[in-house]
This record gives structure tokens, sequence and C-alpha cells, in this order.
């Protein structure tokens, strides 16, 4: 998975100016942001991991360069840290039926081990946060973005029923190992692993400790989700990375990657102005909750599946090499406004530049030609279908 909020830079001059997307520092003489630092802290330094403020933490944006790491995760396996999301032990008296109240997701009828990606949702129907959910038993293990994880804990606490507990998993750091050979790796270090298909998991062992591992990323290639204590994640790091087909990759590479399999960025592409079927996650929303309703914002997202949104996500194909990026204005032959890019960047695997964004809805078809305006400059761009590259993930039944 997942998902979290950055204004993560797709080539080295943004890169550059990588904003903190926690909390804003103070004003004039006020002191800057206190920031976390993450369990691999000063792993990521020995190997040259250069470290911005990302989510309230210091994170490293690169180690070799973002286009290198980049072209590795989709030829090799490219090892993440994300450990700044939050993992969730939500549990307690029918706590499907409680979820279900905040999210569109089928949790009474989920099977054990699925991760099911589900999106928090407030009354309007606007995206709070998007996640992922794995029933255990009868808890739910759900990993939530970084930037938002307090902030989703405490509206999540306000509107779950009395006897509904959330334990925030603090000392559980999250590695994600992606790549087309990330399994092969793995299962050197894990046995086993390499059993689990797209979107399942479970727990695993490794030198005495105890591991959850999900079949699951958010690059657009195979590759796993992986918690591990926090106290030992530096060890199991230095296991994986033993292997020569592994590289350490930063938040420049894991921004260019998901944007090229046309994933949505939260606090970027998703936010609450957006409903689930603008933002073109209705998979999200299975049969029976169309049916039944009953989740935050069903009035509003029902109408919308029945009678389309005003706004739809698009992907956007932009001529020549200039990236266009987010705040662009999307507009028609005739100069008017009809939407905005979300995010943008040079693809590093198309040798391109692409980008996403919402346009009204009339505007929307594939292969309409509109302008894209940056800084008083203009821009020939087309709508596009998404992902850019396609998936690669490990199904049942694939070879």
């Amino acid at each position: 998975m997942n998902r979290e909020t950055h204004n993560g830079p797709t080539d080295e001059t943004q890169a550059r100016g990588t904003p903190y997307s926690g909390d804003p520092a103070g004003g004039e003489g006020m002191q800057p942001p206190i920031l976390d630092k993450l369990p691999l802290d000063s792993w990521h330094r020995a190997r040259g991991g250069r470290m911005v403020p990302f989510a309230g933490y210091e994170m490293p944006v690169q180690f070799e360069g973002i286009i290198a790491e980049h072209l590795w995760t989709r030829k090799n396996a490219g090892l993440f840290d994300v450990s700044h999301m939050g993992q969730l032990l939500v549990h307690g008296r029918a706590v499907d039926v409680a979820l279900e109240k905040l999210m569109p997701a089928d949790f009474q009828g989920a099977a054990d081990m699925k991760p099911k990606y589900s999106l928090l949702l407030d009354e309007e129907g606007g995206i709070i946060d998007d996640l992922m959910a794995t029933r255990r038993g009868d808890d739910f293990y759900i990993v939530v973005n970084g930037a938002t994880k307090h902030g989703d804990i405490d509206y999540m606490e306000r509107r779950l029923p009395d006897g509904v507990v959330i334990d925030y998993m603090k000392e559980q750091a999250l590695l994600a190992l992606q790549g087309p050979r990330a399994a092969e790796v793995l299962e050197t270090v894990v046995p086993g692993v390499g059993d689990l298909a797209f979107m399942q998991a479970g727990p695993f062992h490794w030198s005495g400790r105890n591991l959850w591992i999900s079949r699951s990323g958010y690059t657009g290639e195979d590759g796993f989700e992986i918690s591990v204590p926090a106290g030992a994640a530096a060890e199991l790091a230095d296991a994986i990375m033993a292997n020569e087909l592994v590289k350490p990759i930063g938040l420049g590479a894991r921004d260019s990657l998901r944007l090229e399999a046309g994933l949505p960025l939260y606090g970027h592409d998703l936010d609450t102005r957006a409903t689930p079927v603008m933002a073109g996650l209705t998979f999200a929303i299975n049969k029976r909750r169309r049916v039944d309703g009953g989740f935050a914002g069903a009035m509003r997202i029902l109408a919308e599946l029945d009678n389309g949104p005003i706004e739809k996500r698009v992907g956007f194909e932009i001529t020549g090499r200039q990236p266009v990026r987010e705040g662009a204005l999307v507009l028609d032959g005739e100069g008017n406004e009809v939407g905005k890019i979300t995010s943008g960047g040079f693809s590093p695997s198309l040798q391109r530049p692409i980008a996403m964004g919402y346009v009204a809805a009339p505007f929307a078809g594939e292969g309409t030609a509109l302008k894209l305006g940056q800084r008083g400059r203009l821009f020939d761009a087309r709508v596009a279908p998404m992902p850019f590259v396609p998936h690669r993930y490990h199904r049942k039944g694939a070879s």
C-alpha cells in the first residue's frame, strides 16, 4: 500500500525543495517544528540518505538519485522505509459493524488475512484518509497515512462505539520491499512469503521475531509490506540488503513510481473535497454497501454512483518534455478553467511528462484535448488512461 501525504519530488530539482508536510513551521521568531526520527534514522544516514522533513519525521528523500532508484525498483527490488505510517489494531465487540459506519468497505464479509483498500469518510462523503484494513480473527489491523494518523485516530475514537478500542502500534516499524524480484529476495530471508498472492497477508517468524507481512505496496510492482518490531528493523533491513538485487530507495522515487502506476496520494489527489466516486475509487464500495448504504456520506456517494460526479480524477499525457506540477490549471479550448492538476512529474520509465488531476465531468473522456496552465505558460495535453505503466501484481494463477 499505501498512500502517504507529501509533496514528493519526481526529479532532482524538485527534491531540493521538498516541503515539510506535517505541522507547519511557526512564523517569524518561532522555532521550527521538532521532527521525530525513524527507527532506521542512523541506518539511512550511514548509507548516504539525504534527509528531509516529511510528515513530522526526518526521512530519506534519496540515496543514489531519484531516477536511478526509480529504475532500479522497476527492474530489481527496492527497500523503502515507511515507518512513519500509522499501524493500528482495532478490536472490540462487533468491530466490523462499527467500522462500516465510517467506511464503505464490507468488513462484516471480510475474510481473514485479506487486506482491503478502504476510505475513511466524513459526513459529506469527503475522503479523510485512504488506508488498508485486514481482518485478523476478531480484530482489524489498519495502516493509515503518516501525516494524517493522529487525526485519523482522533476521528475514529470519537465515532466508534464504547467497547471498540484502537491500539496505536508505536513499537512497530514498517518496511516495503518492492519490485519484480522482491519475492525472490524476501523468500531467502523469510521462507514462505512467496506463497502469498497479491492482497494476502499473514504472520511470519524471522530470527526469533514475529513479523506481519502483506503482499502489497504502492509502486504498481509486486512486493511486500513488512511490520517488524522497531528494535529489529535495522537487522532485518541489513538481512534484506545483503542481497545484491536490493538497494535502499527514498521518498522521491516512491512518488514517481506511484504516479506512473496511477495511484492517488492523500493530501494531493485525495482530500475531503473529493468523494470516492470523483476519485475513481468506486471499487472500494462493494455491492452490498451500495445497496444497504449506512456509511458516512452514503447519501451523496450513492447519488453520484447513480448520476455521475461533477468532477473526475483523470490522467494526462503532456506534449513536450517539461513536467507540469500540482496546482497547474486545466483549461478548455476557450481558456476557461475546467480543473486542476493534483500530481505531476517526469516519468523515468516513459521518458515523458505525466500528470493526474480533476476535471469537470464533460471533459473527462479519454483523448479529450485540453491546455495546462503553469507559471504563465500553456502546455498541450490529452486525457489519458491510467495506469501510465501497467501494474505487475502477483495474482493467483498468474505465471
